[in-house]
């Protein structure tokens, strides 16, 4: 019989592995050889050298950043802790005692550092959430249409890209009144404003010029208008990317279960649109806190007879003076305040923001 001629040595051989030619033992295979050496060698030193290049294209923007940012918050971190610190001594060899005397000096200096305190945060906590809203409002009307719609995106967004004092000077010939509001007889021009509030039937109201408290409000309206007119078209634009990324299948599920549109804008809309709306809190604060050159450019740089006084308007009026040490200490009270609000906001935002 064939199967009687199978012997035990041709069933090993049957039984054994197949090896290919080109398989090596496994301590060969696992050894690196000269060529891979060399290979990754010459890899890691090309890193190397890439890295460098990238250094190198980096150093003109590094050594700016030095000596224009860095250097400026270490030095006014330094000048905020010397008492009566002044530039001019300290080139004549000066020496100042390290404190926290130009801290004590702020904060007993009275009702400018109290008012320029109180306008700041009244500006933030007013302008900062109609403005998100308004923002948000105006993104939703904005993704709804079609027609025009890039037009009507390039209008919202053009008050971005313009100078901040020349718009402050147009809103504040809107709202001016040419002549002695106190003798109606020698006004030249009541403004734009007030005629519309006199065609109204209403009395004229001194936007600009009037002094005392009974003016402060007036002011203050006029400025709130400007921050949130002005405050609109970055805000706009962020909504409206986030919008625009929102997957439509939310809103097509919406709409298979007949939801009203309200309550789409409430649990869909608003809840996808919360990390950008929490971005948008966050920067408007700390814009807010740093209010300053629209104040400049419409009541000009008295700021309303200090009516109007800022956080940073507190501190260029003592540079001036050489006061360095006390505009360093409120510039570093200004930092720590924004950090708060800041670390108040991302704590709140973690709460509510869904990703």
């Amino acid at each position: 019989m064939k199967n009687e001629n199978i012997t035990e040595d041709s069933l090993v051989e049957q039984n054994a592995e197949p090896v290919l030619e080109n398989q090596l033992p496994a301590e060969e295979s696992i050894a690196p050889t000269a060529a891979t050496k060399t290979v990754r060698r010459s890899f890691l030193d090309k890193v190397k050298f890439d890295s460098w290049k990238a250094w190198i294209y980096l150093l003109p923007a590094l050594i700016l950043l030095a000596v224009f940012t860095v250097w400026p918050i270490i030095n006014t971190i330094r000048v905020a802790f010397l008492n009566d610190y002044n530039s001019l001594g300290e080139q004549g060899g000066e020496t100042f005692q390290l404190g926290i005397g130009n801290f004590i000096t702020i904060l007993a200096s009275g009702d400018d550092f109290r008012t320029a305190l109180t306008n700041t945060l009244l500006i933030c906590v007013i302008t900062v959430p109609l403005s998100t809203i308004l923002a948000l409002l105006i993104a939703v009307a904005l993704n709804s249409i079609k027609p025009l719609q890039k037009i009507y995106q390039t209008i919202f967004f053009l008050p971005y890209v313009t100078n901040s004092i020349a718009i402050g000077m147009v809103f504040a010939a809107v709202f001016d009144v040419v002549g002695d509001f106190a003798f109606p007889d020698l006004v030249q021009s009541w403004g734009f404003v007030n005629n519309i509030l006199m065609k109204m039937g209403l009395d004229p109201v001194n936007w600009i010029d009037g002094l005392g408290d009974a003016s402060y409000w007036p002011k203050m309206f006029v400025l709130i208008v400007y921050i949130i007119w002005n405050a609109l078209p970055f805000k706009i634009l962020i909504l409206l990317g986030g919008l625009q990324s929102i997957n439509k299948q939310y809103y097509e599920a919406a709409m298979i279960d007949s939801t009203p549109r309200w309550r789409v804008f409430t649990k869909i809309t608003v809840p996808l649109l919360s990390p950008m709306l929490a971005y948008v809190l966050i920067t408007g604060f700390i814009g807010g806190f740093k209010e300053y050159s629209s104040i400049i450019g419409i009541f000009g740089d008295d700021m309303a007879g200090g009516q109007l006084y800022t956080m940073v308007g507190f501190i260029y009026d003592a540079l001036p003076d050489a006061q360095y040490g006390e505009a360093s200490a409120a510039a570093l009270i200004l930092f720590a305040i924004i950090f708060v609000v800041t670390m108040i906001n991302l704590w709140v935002s973690k709460k509510t923001t869904h990703y």
